[in-house]
């Protein structure tokens, strides 16, 4: 793997961890204490503050800022202009610094250009936030989320394709995966894959 590439307008500070082959574009401001994992890609203007994870595989896309407390997981996207939060109830004259609340991004979720995810919420594993969504709490695992405030409107594959519903079991119409239902819970079938 190739070492990490940093644009000459970015900053990365000393202390600050780059896996292989993550790239950093026009603008970005990487802190000291931020670790961002292999194959990664930091679209223009984006900052990373100190003590964030950032795992494998992540496209940011321009314009966002990964908050203290937040964590993203292996294979996450982050749509354009999309935003995290760290405090429920900023004030200018306030610190609330010992208040930031974590924010989980599992695996392979999806968070939408000009979406907001408000702090203290778990984006599950594979879940996708559609283009200006607002999610103020727990996201299930596959689960798609449009609105303001976010609500469920159906279930992704893992591919990123809306799942068709057959009752107790959806499948991909684009590659074929299935997966069962029970209840708010949707997991992968053995030998999903058609």
């Amino acid at each position: 793997m190739a070492d990490p590439f940093v644009h000459e307008s970015a900053y990365v500070d000393a202390g600050a961890v780059l896996g292989a082959d993550t790239k950093v574009w026009h603008f970005c401001h990487v802190m000291a204490g931020a670790v961002i994992g292999a194959r990664c890609s930091l679209g223009q203007n984006v900052v990373v503050m100190p003590g964030t994870r950032i795992g494998n595989n992540v496209k940011i896309q321009n314009n966002v800022s990964i908050y203290e407390g937040v964590e993203l997981e292996d294979d996450v996207f982050c749509g354009p202009s999309m935003v995290f939060t760290n405090v429920i109830n900023p004030r200018s004259a306030v610190s609330r610094k010992h208040e930031y609340q974590r924010t989980l991004v599992q695996r392979g979720a999806t968070i939408g250009a000009n979406a907001t995810v408000v702090c203290g919420a778990t984006l599950g594993r594979f879940s996708f936030i559609g283009a200006g969504a607002v999610v103020t709490k727990d996201v299930p695992d596959y689960a798609l989320m449009t609105g303001v405030p976010a609500r469920r409107s159906g279930w992704m594959c893992e591919c990123g394709v809306k799942l068709r519903d057959e009752t107790l079991q959806l499948t991909c119409p684009d590659c074929g995966r299935q997966y069962s239902v029970r209840g708010d819970k949707v997991t992968p079938m053995e030998n999903g894959q058609k």
